[in-house]
């Protein structure tokens, strides 16, 4: 069996510190919006979906240096600011199955993410971005790529995600699927959607992961 993993709010938690920054760019550039708002309208897209995304909400593409700089301005909070998700290294050292990680950030923000956290060497270079497919969440494309690059088939996956962009990519490439509603952007609204979208069951703590993933992988066997 092959564990999944989303990174930002699953692995480490970033949601907060990425969408506050966004909010802060859009507002600068005319768009008002506040964090919960960039929460609900950026999780778990690719970089190229949330440019898309906002550049349609502005009315116009996001002006490179602007881009940059607020690119420049997260970068500059994950080093002060990132941490890990609380439990999740004691919850991954518990799991006796193979992981990897599966993200829409890109490979170089992946890496970062990893390192700063001290989680990078648990998953070694299985860790993949939605940049490496053609489409990112809702598309099954990122799951799929990586249980084909561990070999494995996707009725063996379980995927976990905070997302329902995530949960609904799961479901699509037949993976099994874990909402995780734990990270400090969460709330009960977050917990409620993750369910909706068809989490086979939804946790609120690391602690319960290992539980949570044997009893979905007795349903998988």
């Amino acid at each position: 069996m092959l564990l999944i993993f989303d990174c930002d709010g699953v692995l480490v938690d970033s949601e907060r510190l990425a969408n506050a920054t966004l909010a802060e760019m859009m507002t600068s550039l005319g768009y008002p919006m506040t964090t919960e708002q960039a929460i609900r309208a950026f999780t778990g897209r690719s970089l190229a979906d949330v440019v898309a995304l906002a550049g349609s909400l502005l009315g116009s593409p996001i002006p490179t240096a602007i881009g940059e700089q607020y690119g420049q301005r997260l970068l500059a909070r994950f080093h002060s600011e990132l941490a890990p998700v609380a439990g999740v290294r004691a919850a991954i050292a518990a799991l006796p199955y193979r992981k990897c990680v599966a993200s829409s950030s890109t490979r170089e923000r992946l890496a970062l993410s990893l390192e700063l956290t001290g989680l990078a060497p648990l998953f070694g270079q299985h860790v993949y971005s939605a940049t490496q497919v053609a489409r990112g969440k809702p598309a099954p494309d990122l799951f799929l790529f990586a249980a084909q690059s561990t070999g494995e088939t996707p009725s063996a996956c379980i995927v976990i995600e905070d997302s329902v962009l995530g949960i609904q990519a799961a479901l699509a490439a037949g993976m099994g699927a874990i909402g995780f509603a734990g990270a400090s952007h969460a709330t009960d609204d977050l917990a409620e959607s993750l369910a909706a979208a068809g989490a086979s069951t939804v946790i609120r703590s690391m602690a319960e992961l290992p539980e949570a993933i044997e009893r979905l992988a007795v349903q998988h066997s």
